[in-house]
């Protein structure tokens, strides 16, 4: 599979905001307080490097196909472990949640507009496959953060 020139820069832009993200979940799921949280932040880093394998494979030229059904989905049925009040805990785990979901509507544009631009339709299924996970983790974190007073 040949690749033009803009596909290849676009493809490292994903490789890179898939690193960050591998990076920043496992090091977040370290800083949570919350075992929800944590376990929530671990569960997306690995579909977060499933994602980032993908990308470099594509890179490397090869197209995987993506069946249906075969997405990564995390838990988003959370208890509040947090009240109404703010907490010196639930402010940083707040941060945290935060931070993560403007980076999830970050990648997810990234992904819009790169499944516009690629010609091969495999590769053009398979970015939009990964877009919707990361929006499955934009939607988790929201429930996270709804579910524990954390998003106004």
């Amino acid at each position: 599979m040949q690749l033009t020139q803009k596909e290849t820069t676009l493809l490292k832009d994903l490789k890179s905001q898939e690193k960050l993200c591998v990076e920043k979940y496992t090091k977040y799921a370290s800083m949570a307080l919350d075992p929800q949280l944590k376990e929530l932040f671990t569960s997306i880093a690995n579909v977060e490097q499933q994602h980032l394998n993908t990308v470099s494979s594509i890179e490397q030229g090869t197209a995987p196909s993506t069946q249906s059904g075969s997405s990564q989905t995390v838990n988003s049925t959370f208890t509040s472990n947090y009240g109404m009040g703010d907490t010196p805990d639930k402010q940083a785990d707040c941060y945290l949640c935060s931070d993560l979901l403007a980076d999830e509507k970050h990648v997810s544009g990234l992904y819009n507009t790169c499944i516009f631009e690629f010609k091969d339709t495999n590769i053009r299924d398979t970015l939009n496959h990964i877009q919707k996970e990361e929006q499955q983790h934009g939607k988790a974190i929201y429930d996270y953060m709804s579910t524990n007073n954390m998003y106004s």
